[in-house]
């Protein structure tokens, strides 16, 4: 499905959510359009996961909306959620088959026709450099691998929108390179949403960043307008979410 190029690829609007009496997430705020980087940082608590889980389509707002190049995620589930890619912080691996056989399981999902999945993975293993592996088990292959596969079974059915979270978790550090350099390169074409703890991992793919605390967006910058002026992102992320720092004085 060809998306509408006129529409921002991801667009939410004054979204809340509510967990008994206590707000979790008060008007979050967010447009993105193709070959934007999103940083989407927090404390534990903040309220990050559940902002993406509505993002995501998996949790509904109390109010507010989310538009997935220009389709209502609420009214229009299905639709919209073709053009998403989602990378959890636990991948959806089945450690017992093999690379080819899940991707292609995860492309039949995605509701690929069955002319398109095998031209779709070849496309997808030579990108996340999986050529060489697609007859082995998932569950021999090495952490680094394995991430690479659930990042190949989000991006199959070519969405415009790719979530991640925590995607490089547990990796070891030419590993973490290797994932960074894919998600550099899936930026290019793609709007992606990074959840990471791993300030550094920010800077070095994304081109904008967001900070959650206390349930409320406290930053939204371009990362370039941070170093112009000579604002450290770690500095930055430890003031605006201090403890006694309150979310609603440093809101943009």
């Amino acid at each position: 499905m060809t998306p509408n190029n006129t529409y921002p690829v991801i667009e939410a609007d004054g979204l809340k959510r509510c967990f008994g009496r206590h707000v979790v997430v008060h008007e979050v705020n967010l447009k993105l359009g193709c070959g934007d980087v999103l940083g989407f940082l927090g404390p534990n608590g903040a309220g990050k996961s559940t902002t993406m889980r509505m993002l995501t389509g998996n949790l509904a707002p109390d109010s507010g909306s989310v538009r997935i190049c220009g389709v209502d995620l609420l009214k229009n589930p299905l639709e919209a959620k073709r053009y998403i890619g989602y990378l959890p912080e636990i991948p959806p691996l089945y450690k017992e088959l093999t690379v080819d056989e899940y991707l292609q399981f995860a492309a039949r999902l995605h509701g690929l026709a069955n002319t398109s999945v095998q031209i779709a993975l070849d496309e997808v293993k030579q990108q996340c450099e999986l050529s060489d592996v697609g007859k082995r088990l998932i569950g021999i292959l090495s952490k680094g691998y394995q991430q690479r596969v659930a990042i190949a079974q989000a991006i199959i059915h070519r969405p415009q929108l790719i979530i991640m979270d925590e995607p490089t978790v547990g990796l070891d550090p030419n590993q973490i390179q290797k994932v960074r350099a894919l998600i550099r390169e899936l930026g290019k074409t793609h709007a992606i949403i990074l959840s990471s703890h791993i300030l550094s991992e920010v800077e070095s793919v994304c081109n904008r960043v967001q900070i959650m605390h206390q349930g409320r967006l406290v930053l939204d910058d371009n990362l370039d307008n941070l170093k112009q002026r000579n604002m450290n992102l770690e500095n930055i992320f430890t003031q605006l979410t201090a403890e006694n720092a309150p979310a609603w004085e440093w809101a943009q």
